[in-house]
């Protein structure tokens, strides 16, 4: 029997899932790590800590399968995007990694927007200059931190970190790298002109592959550690985002899912390439190679509600552990009994600055209409009912750009949801389905590697045999009616708060 892993390289954890040759899941694994805020609006974390949570889950995938690292054909890699990871001559790292929510970096984006050209910039790489974006973060470190810029020798993503320390490669893939700001993305090549402009050298940037491609095998270092064998191969693989759209089927026109994880994706397949010249949605190249992506993000989605559970719900955690469930199981219990609307409380989900449709890394998180009537229930279904209005506002930018939708599916821990899968779909006015395996990202970038091992002919093919739907939300009418209304209020709130927020920035 032929086997395949893919690993996600998540923000909250990393994810290790085996697969059989039919797409089935047979073990999986997973292992947190911290995230550290050293300031107000900066993130950062460990790459060792991603790194050793590799080696872990990867181990004890096979352990529990009693799998050869033989017969395990390839691994597709997926993962957090955007963050910076800096390497020395002797690939020692060199700080912690500066992640995608990291929102340090605005002066460094207006750097970039004035060499690069605002217009200019948009055309190359599809997108304005953003503090989320890798080029911005490598600015701030030579802006700020020569001495560190100076030891530089290698720059990787998180999961092209974690491919260089599995196969000893270089390596990186055009949706991961399209989300650095300095890939061309019509031509999926790095950008001579914005690398000039920026003076980064080139030689520091990874090679860059298409998703399904070979870019390594494990190395007999990795053989001894996990139990792998030196014939695995390792695709691209994908950003977190493009391989999420590849475990849910995502790549054709008019297929596109939203995934409620760390952050939340509304997410359109493109075989063409279009660009909002107002910036407010990426377009980046997806995992189908000659295709693109266009989404729009919102940065704290399931960080909101998972916010809210660790500095509110001891209790809910409590009676969880008890019964040795999810907590979220019995949040989304009470939450049910909540009417729509939480008793007019509404809350806007700007933990961590906005991308779409604002571009505001100085917007924080608000809960308004609070009273003293007003429970614990009433705040958590208020946070999920934020989250669904800021993916209502990416959604709508979509359709202003004429993207045509006949299937959305929901994907990431948010999308296990049925409460909050019914809240999309009233929002969206339109059918929100599920996929029957819930490894979305891990399933992709799996499908990638099965692609690269010569197992399947292509990723297409391989999603219409092995991709499932199963769960069907329909729009509830007067729920629809309800929250068009309240999407108008929860946008002016933001446009109110909007001077505000500069404000409390100087204080």
């Amino acid at each position: 029997m032929n086997y395949l892993i893919g690993i996600d390289i998540g923000t909250s954890a990393t994810k290790t899932v085996l697969f059989d040759e039919s797409c089935t899941i047979i073990a999986s694994s997973s292992q947190e790590y911290p995230l550290y805020q050293p300031q107000n609006g900066w993130a950062e974390q460990d790459p060792e800590d991603w790194y050793s949570a590799v080696l872990v889950t990867l181990k004890d995938v096979l352990q529990k399968a009693g799998v050869s690292g033989t017969d395990v054909k390839g691994i597709g890699l997926s993962g957090q995007m955007h963050g910076l990871v800096m390497l020395d001559e002797h690939n020692e790292v060199i700080r912690p990694s500066i992640i995608w929510c990291d929102q340090r970096t605005a002066a460094e984006c207006a750097e970039i927007t004035e060499k690069v050209g605002a217009k200019r910039l948009i055309e190359i790489t599809a997108n304005p200059a953003l503090t989320g974006f890798t080029a911005s973060k490598i600015l701030w470190v030579r802006n700020h931190e020569p001495e560190n810029y100076a030891k530089c020798r290698h720059i990787l993503l998180p999961k092209d970190y974690i491919r260089f320390k599995l196969t000893g490669e270089y390596a990186t893939e055009v949706s991961d790298a399209s989300g650095m700001q300095l890939l061309d993305i019509p031509k999926r090549c790095w950008s001579e002109e914005v690398l000039e402009k920026l003076a980064i050298d080139k030689s520091l940037l990874a090679r860059v592959y298409e998703s399904p491609e070979v870019t390594g095998s494990i190395t007999q270092k990795i053989a001894d550690k996990t139990g792998l064998a030196t014939t695995t191969i390792v695709v691209g693989g994908a950003g977190d985002n493009a391989a999420a759209a590849i475990g849910t089927g995502i790549v054709k026109d008019g297929r596109a899912f939203t995934t409620i994880g760390t952050s939340g994706v509304v997410f359109a397949h493109s075989s063409k390439v279009k660009i909002d010249p107002k910036g407010r949605v990426h377009t980046f190249c997806c995992a189908v190679p000659g295709c693109w992506h266009v989404m729009g993000v919102t940065q704290a989605a399931g960080l909101s509600l998972k916010w809210f559970r660790d500095n509110f719900c001891s209790d809910y955690k409590e009676r969880a552990a008890v019964k040795k469930i999810d907590p979220y199981e019995l949040m989304n219990e009470a939450v049910a009994k909540v009417p729509i609307g939480s008793n007019r409380l509404m809350y806007l989900p700007y933990l961590m600055g906005e991308r779409t449709p604002h571009l505001n890394p100085e917007c924080r998180g608000v809960f308004f209409g609070l009273s003293a009537m007003h429970t614990k229930e009433d705040l958590i279904r208020a946070v999920m009912e934020g989250v669904s209005y800021s993916l209502k506002d990416c959604n709508d930018i979509l359709i202003e750009m004429g993207i045509e939708v006949s299937e959305m599916m929901a994907c990431g821990g948010g999308g296990k949801s049925t409460i909050w899968r019914q809240m999309l779909a009233d929002m969206y006015g339109c059918e929100v389905k599920t996929v029957a395996a819930q490894e979305g990202p891990a399933l992709g970038v799996a499908i990638l590697a099965g692609v690269g091992a010569g197992l399947f002919p292509t990723v297409e093919e391989a999603c219409d045999r092995f991709v499932r739907t199963q769960e069907y939300c329909q729009p509830i009418p007067q729920n629809r009616a309800y929250y068009e209304k309240g999407q108008k209020l929860y946008q002016a709130i933001y446009h109110s708060l909007k001077d505000q927020y500069h404000e409390l920035t100087k204080l």
